[in-house]
């Protein structure tokens, strides 16, 4: 081999390695529907189950994953929390900056300690928020979250809503958009993904 050839393995080396770490770091994407670009989660501040005043923006230093639902709801509300609860026992040690928040779509009867009840089967970290009427009205629109009140001839009631999770990571961006059934393995991924970024 003579200089010039020498010189030109390597630059070609050089390339094919840089080549591949490009790849690997895009093999590295989120599992879930993206936010192109992040943009900033709507702030709120509702009652907490945990019996205080939860504030998103006091929360910057946890990754959030946020749904919206109710403690009455018959298969998809338990399902997706029970779901969650496996992420958090997957997650291991990361799930300490980890915080699930439950926004109720019927604050009628989901007051702070049926709440706190309902979330406890799930995971003792876990928390419900509620909060006026009106006020998440407004809150689920900044979400684009629809919400219906579905009535019994009995009187009782169910609530048809937006069944989908939020992930809002470390700096308050919505980053991730995880739809309703989607795997464990792949939200405990993304999850991974984003905490590896603090």
């Amino acid at each position: 081999y003579n200089e010039k050839s020498v010189v030109k393995y390597l630059l070609s080396a050089i390339f094919w390695i840089c080549a591949l770490f490009v790849t690997a770091v895009n093999a590295q994407e989120l599992k879930s529907g993206v936010f192109d670009p992040p943009r900033a989660a709507p702030d709120f501040s509702l009652l907490s189950s945990m019996g205080d005043t939860f504030t998103l923006s006091e929360h910057k230093n946890q990754l959030i994953i946020l749904g919206f639902g109710f403690t009455n709801c018959p298969q998809i509300c338990p399902t997706t929390l029970a779901k969650l609860a496996q992420v958090f026992k997957d997650l291991g040690p990361q799930a300490a900056d980890v915080q699930v928040l439950y926004i109720t779509v019927d604050p009628e009867r989901d007051n702070v300690d049926r709440l706190r009840e309902y979330m406890g089967h799930f995971n003792s970290k876990f928390i419900g928020l509620t909060g006026e009427p009106d006020v998440l009205t407004e809150l689920r629109k900044s979400y684009g979250i629809i919400a219906s009140k579905k009535m019994h001839p009995d009187g009782n009631y169910d609530v048809h809503h937006s069944s989908y999770l939020y992930l809002i990571d470390q700096q308050g961006l919505l980053r991730a958009l995880i739809p309703y059934g989607k795997g464990k393995e792949d939200i405990v991924h993304d999850i991974k993904l984003l905490l590896a970024e603090k």
